[in-house]
């Protein structure tokens, strides 16, 4: 009969520390994962961008204003006879986003100094093309932007304006 008390073992230092790394590494596989997972998903509610988003009234925006709406990730550009774009922010040269120079009336972009008019047209290249468009509707005197598909473009029509 063995009377000797029940002794845990020891853990080595080695065995502790082999653990230790795969817990931690088990748990950063996790996270990405989710992080992964969650930028993959889209981003389809109202007011967000992918969705459709309400700019505001008419009204709200002056004949010749180009006003950045940021939640959508673009510019509510309203010309000088009264209709409305909605201009994609990216550079259809290289995706940078692309600000607009109230002082020079144009967009300028940060990378490559691409420049662009207040509907979008290339004004001085590398930009290949004209700058992207979101589908504009108006609704009860709403200015409505829908963000989930980009419409593409290689020039400015008068067909892309959307009037009040």
């Amino acid at each position: 009969m063995n009377t000797k008390p029940d002794v845990p073992e020891k853990v080595s230092r080695r065995d502790f520390l082999k653990t230790g790394w795969v817990t931690l590494g088990g748990l950063a596989l996790i996270e990405s994962g989710a992080v992964i997972f969650g930028y993959l998903q889209p981003q389809s509610s109202a007011g967000e961008f992918g969705g459709v988003i309400t700019a505001g009234a008419v009204d709200d925006f002056p004949p010749g204003s180009v006003t950045h709406i940021s939640a959508g990730r673009f510019y509510l550009s309203r010309l000088a006879d009264g209709g409305f774009l909605a201009i994609h922010q990216r550079c259809t040269h290289l995706g940078c986003s692309v600000p607009w120079e109230q002082a020079e009336e144009k967009f300028v972009c940060p990378c490559h100094s691409s420049q662009f008019d207040a509907v979008g047209e290339v004004l001085s290249p590398p930009a290949p093309r004209s700058l992207d468009l979101f589908m504009v509707t108006i609704s009860d005197g709403m200015v409505q932007v829908d963000t989930g598909s980009v419409l593409s473009r290689d020039r400015f029509a008068p067909e892309q304006v959307v009037y009040p």
